[in-house]
């Protein structure tokens, strides 16, 4: 039983331990503090959470559902083994469990089984989500499963507890089977090991939160090099130019194109007013009236191609 340790303490424990932490956003100050007291803490449970896709798993993690609000956890562990700091403090990720399983954690003893829910999990447990679809099929990477371990390890280090506080969702609620595809008791195992030994010593790296920004993807779209056909290099072959500048040649194009298609229609117009006035002068035969329309359409229609040829 203890208090949780500070945002800092948490992120540090989790470097010292020789994992690649990802900051999302203002992951210390998102909680869910306001439903409800966050600790004493007395354990770290572990999920599985049903989804592909780590930039996907790791927003629905932060944000939640509209029936579950976010933060679901606290790390989400992708499977390249990277953990993403979503939120801090209570997070919607153990809801109610077995009493008799927490006094068994807080004990440091085995595990009972978990046969009710009355007891607020969120509470009490540090939670890692773990990206996997949880169908027994998905594999689980090894690189995921030693991050997995050494997060575990790294709050039970801070805290001074064993391996017995690490439990699955599957342990604690009753009708749960996360996580999915290896056992607590080898990841339990695994822990006991890593704690009877050192934290590494190789340079843990830190990362902030890599999704780029709308403005970083529209510089890159915009840099972007593309052939184009228009302009042929010196082997003939369609240049590359930068996406930027074929939609300014394009858009150029485009605007040329569309003064000649005005001035063509309005030669067509008066053309049309013309032909009209002839017919009801009684100038012209039918047949003469029908030959001038055509040679005047297809005299139209022969410029607006040469002028869209010449806008390509």
């Amino acid at each position: 039983m203890a208090d949780p340790m500070s945002a800092s303490a948490f992120l540090d424990a989790l470097r010292a331990e020789g994992l690649t932490v990802v900051e999302v956003g203002d992951w210390r100050d998102h909680n869910r503090n306001h439903k409800g007291p966050w600790g004493p803490v007395n354990g770290v449970m572990i999920h599985h959470t049903v989804t592909r896709g780590s930039a996907r798993t790791v927003d629905i993690c932060r944000h939640g559902y509209a029936s579950l609000p976010g933060p679901l956890c606290h790390g989400v562990i992708t499977k390249d083994g990277r953990v993403h700091l979503v939120g801090y403090g209570r997070a919607n990720h153990a809801g109610k469990g077995d009493d008799d399983v927490l006094r068994a954690v807080i004990n440091e003893t085995a595990l009972p089984p978990d046969n009710e829910a009355n007891t607020d999990g969120n509470r009490h447990f540090y939670g890692f989500e773990c990206e996997n679809l949880g169908d027994g099929d998905d594999p689980w990477p090894a690189a995921q499963l030693e991050a997995i371990e050494r997060a575990a390890a790294a709050v039970c280090r801070h805290h001074g507890w064993d391996e017995r506080s690490v439990i699955g969702h599957l342990e604690w609620q009753p009708g749960k089977v996360d996580p999915r595809g290896f056992t607590m008791t080898s990841m339990r195992a695994r822990v006991e090991e890593r704690l009877d030994g050192k934290p590494t010593t190789s340079a843990p790296s830190h990362e902030e939160d890599d999704m780029p920004s709308a403005a970083e993807i529209a510089e890159a779209v915009w840099a972007h090099r593309i052939p184009n056909p228009a302009r042929p290099d010196a082997k003939g072959k369609p240049a590359q130019t930068p996406a930027e500048a074929f939609q300014r040649s394009e858009d150029s194009h485009y605007d040329a194109t569309t003064r000649r298609l005005n001035a063509l229609t309005a030669q067509v117009g008066a053309l049309t007013a013309t032909v009209s006035a002839l017919a009801e002068g009684g100038g012209l035969t039918g047949a003469e009236i029908k030959a001038a329309a055509e040679a005047g359409a297809d005299a139209a229609l022969a410029k607006l191609g040469d002028a869209l040829q010449e806008g390509n």
